[in-house]
């Protein structure tokens, strides 16, 4: 094992502004790598079962994966961590930008928050100099007027920038953290996390280069693919971003729409990428060392809708949020929605979720004028949904309901309404259905961050012969249709969900379509460890096993990990009009993944057998004793778990 190849922690107690440093023993990082690895670690490692995830006890993990700001395409990818507000389970995501690599950059993998400030303070991070400052005079403020207020405060426009806007001080479960105001770390409520904290921001510079053990080999291969991404799977998303999946669901029959009560929207065309880059685009955005620039700039001057471009564009699924998820074609909406959340540090698809909740339940009888503070809610309302977000980022009137999340708004509204809701564990389903994608519909129900498209399988993209070149390595060798459960689509479910999470680790991006062998290659030229493809996918199936072992610690078991009903019925028309997932082929498929990733029938956890297997019986150590009972049920949906 190289020597050379060393992880530094910063550990922030927010309680007494005490500031202290760690180094990863090299055993911890190649067991874990980076990312989910870590943040688990330290979850299990270090915050007590059954607490309030908006409480003292809990932690904010930012970590970064092994590729974290080398100089290769898909590189600039972190993580963030914590139990979740929102699910009351195992809570992380992931950003782009370029705030990972400059956090490597000053030397750091990790940083660990504990604790809450007595008033609110910010991060400073420059290489070795760490120190809190006060943020009181930035506490209220949106986003991007908060960036440039820390950049003109240290006299660096090139600082980058991690934070919560006014969202996350009010504890909005729906809360994000926001980088270089256009790109967030947006499921599982880790902006809540923050606030609670009184954390405002991170800001960070660093000039170090971080180690290689083969810079040769990394140029070799970054070279490699700035010369053939075009003959990739990563081609598309240079030319028309994730914004090209409007048209591509909607051909499918699974454009999420009208509260996914439909997967055919007639007004997709004025939501399509191709008229939101004539419309209102006017330039490309990349993330740190990335060739594809998949990201827009979009720009209005309408004082009815003021988009600014250093607020970014909507992407796909944000435009499905608050497109055709609340049956509105305006894409001035979308990309108006899209600025205010990212001014309040809002995560556009529960905001937009929400609001669609709503709009259904009024629209049944459900929910009253009274009260949503005199509003009509009706599917096509652009306008109300505007307010709606506005109202939500403040917690204002209604939108202090909003900001809870669909489940909880839903069990406010009560009655049918938790009918009508599209979420798993709590958290709501991105803009993919899984009456299109059924292997997609399994992976997000067992997904230990409740639905979650980051790390499941996507159907469509492997139906061919051509689709599954880039995953043959891990045995998978024959296309299935996008409706099969059996037990071969079980086993594709668990091998490109696994390998998704290694993404995860590395910190590399999903969209980069390196080879499994040249993953491998990147991990060994950048550590100098003589690994395989076997020893990555045993990290990131152990990362993926600590966080259920987390979840089934807080009482989560296999009545968690279903669909929504809606999702269950089918859509009405269109390609797959009329077409139901099978229930008992949905449980079968459920069991059968159970029993190949070494889970408990009766439990939904690892065994502990699993646990040794994946070298963590410290892991089965820390279950014994621990029941997924009503008590722990309640104890999770009860308490500091409460609605406000």
């Amino acid at each position: 094992m190289s020597e050379d190849y060393k992880g530094k922690l910063l550990r922030v107690n927010l309680s007494n502004g005490v500031i202290s440093t760690e180094s990863y023993d090299p055993v911890i990082l190649r067991r874990y790598l980076g990312g989910w690895g870590l943040i688990a670690y330290h979850l299990l490692k270090e915050v007590p079962a059954g607490c309030d995830p908006l409480g003292a006890q809990n932690k904010l993990i930012f970590t970064t994966g092994v590729m974290t700001g080398q100089p290769i395409a898909g590189g600039g990818r972190h993580m963030i961590g914590g139990k979740s507000p929102l699910t009351g389970g195992f809570g992380a995501g992931e950003c782009g930008g370029y705030f990972g690599a400059e956090l490597k950059r000053a030397g750091w993998d990790s940083i660990i928050f504990e604790g809450i400030s007595p008033t609110p303070v910010y991060l400073w991070i420059k290489d070795d100099q760490v120190e809190l400052r006060s943020a009181d005079h930035l506490w209220g403020r949106e986003t991007l007027d908060v960036q440039d207020a820390i950049r003109e405060e240290l006299g660096d426009k090139w600082i980058r920038v991690a934070q919560i806007g006014p969202a996350g001080e009010r504890l909005a479960r729906i809360a994000n953290i926001i980088h270089d105001v256009n790109r967030a770390v947006g499921r599982t409520g880790m902006g809540a996390v923050m606030g609670s904290k009184r954390l405002r921001a991170v800001a960070v510079r660093g000039s170090k280069r971080p180690y290689t053990a083969d810079p040769e080999r990394i140029s070799e291969l970054s070279k490699w693919f700035r010369d053939h991404y075009k003959e990739t799977g990563s081609a598309v998303f240079s030319t028309l971003g994730t914004m090209r999946m409007v048209r591509n669901n909607n051909n499918f029959g699974g454009l999420p729409t009208r509260n996914f009560s439909e997967g055919v929207f007639e007004g997709f065309e004025k939501l399509s990428a191709e008229h939101q880059l004539a419309s209102v685009t006017v330039g490309r955005d990349s993330c740190f060392g990335c060739p594809i620039k998949c990201k827009w700039e979009v720009e209005i001057n309408d004082p009815d809708f003021p988009v600014r471009r250093e607020y970014g564009g909507p992407e796909y699924e944000t435009t499905g949020a608050f497109g055709s998820l609340c049956g509105v074609d305006d894409n001035r909406v979308t990309c108006y929605a899209n600025q205010l959340c990212n001014a309040a540090g809002l995560d556009t698809i529960g905001a937009g979720s929400a609001i669609a909740t709503a709009i259904e339940c009024y629209e049944r009888g459900l929910l009253t004028r009274e009260q949503t503070d005199g509003l009509e809610l009706r599917f096509g309302d652009g306008a109300a949904v505007i307010e709606l977000v506005k109202l939500t980022a403040r917690r204002e009137g209604f939108g202090d309901v909003l900001a809870e999340g669909s489940r909880r708004l839903a069990e406010w509204i009560g009655g049918d309404a938790p009918r009508y809701t599209v979420n798993i564990k709590g958290q709501d389903l991105a803009m993919h259905d899984p009456r299109v994608k059924y292997g997609h519909g399994l992976g997000v129900a067992l997904s230990p961050t409740g639905a979650d498209h980051m790390h499941s399988l996507h159907d469509n993209a492997y139906q061919t012969v051509g689709g599954i070149h880039e995953i043959e390595p891990l045995g998978v060798i024959e296309p299935l249709p996008f409706d099969d459960l059996s037990s071969a689509k079980a086993r594709l479910v668990r091998q490109v969900m696994i390998w998704r999470v290694l993404d995860n680790l590395t910190g590399i991006c999903m969209f980069h379509s390196w080879t499994v062998q040249q993953k491998v290659d990147l991990v060994s030229a950048v550590t100098g460890w003589s690994t395989s493809a076997i020893e990555l996918w045993q990290a990131a199936e152990r990362a993926y096993n600590m966080a259920r072992a987390f979840n089934y610690r807080e009482g989560f078991g296999p009545q968690d990990d279903r669909l929504p009903e809606r999702i269950m019925q089918p859509v009405p028309a269109g390609p797959v009009g009329g077409k139901a997932i099978p229930a008992e082929e949905f449980e079968q498929a459920k069991r059968t993944l159970y029993g190949m990733m070494g889970w408990s029938q009766e439990t939904a956890a690892p065994t502990r057998i699993k646990l040794e297997e994946l070298d963590i019986p410290w892991v089965a150590d820390l279950m014994e004793g621990c029941q997924a009972s009503e008590q722990t049920r309640e104890r999770r949906e009860g308490g500091g778990d409460a609605l406000g």
